[in-house]
């Protein structure tokens, strides 16, 4: 059976991006069992209200709802349960130093294939305050106004 290439995404935390200003991306694994990887590959995985913590020198993935294989059985796992992250130890060790010290969090961002292999994408998060919500919505707005009217521009020039 041939591998399939390259990256295919399953699921985004868009809500981690609209909380948080993200500042270092991480990639790691993840231990899953039995039907896990099947829904998966349906796509039938919530991300919403998730984050990481760090037990006993091992990261640990709370919150994320992987919904029970259709058509598995008695095998299907309880969705809500914590799922421990594959990552190097230096990187264990320097991200829980940095989040005991400066008060971030580690919030996971996408969820993804590569190589067939299902991965997760973590994000040293810093709490936004919700002036910074609304400072980076006005830049968005802005910054599809200026598009538009460009674009509107271009087509009166033709």
């Amino acid at each position: 059976m041939a591998k399939e290439k390259g990256i295919k995404i399953i699921a985004e935390n868009r809500k981690a991006f609209h909380d948080y200003f993200i500042e270092e991306k991480y990639e790691c694994g993840i231990v899953l069992s039995g039907t896990e990887v099947k829904s998966l590959r349906a796509g039938k995985v919530n991300l919403r209200d998730s984050y990481v913590t760090i037990k006993a020198g091992e990261a640990w993935l709370i919150g994320v709802n992987i919904s029970p294989y259709d058509h598995g059985n008695r095998f299907n796992l309880d969705p809500m349960r914590s799922r421990k992250l594959l990552m190097h130890k230096r990187e264990i060790i320097k991200l829980y130093s940095t989040v005991k010290q400066d008060g971030l969090t580690l919030v996971p961002t996408k969820c993804y294939f590569k190589d067939s292999k299902v991965k997760f994408e973590v994000g040293l998060a810093r709490g936004k305050k919700n002036y910074d919500k609304r400072d980076v919505l006005a830049e968005k707005q802005a910054k599809r106004e200026i598009d538009r009217a460009i674009k509107s521009k271009n087509r009166s020039n033709r």
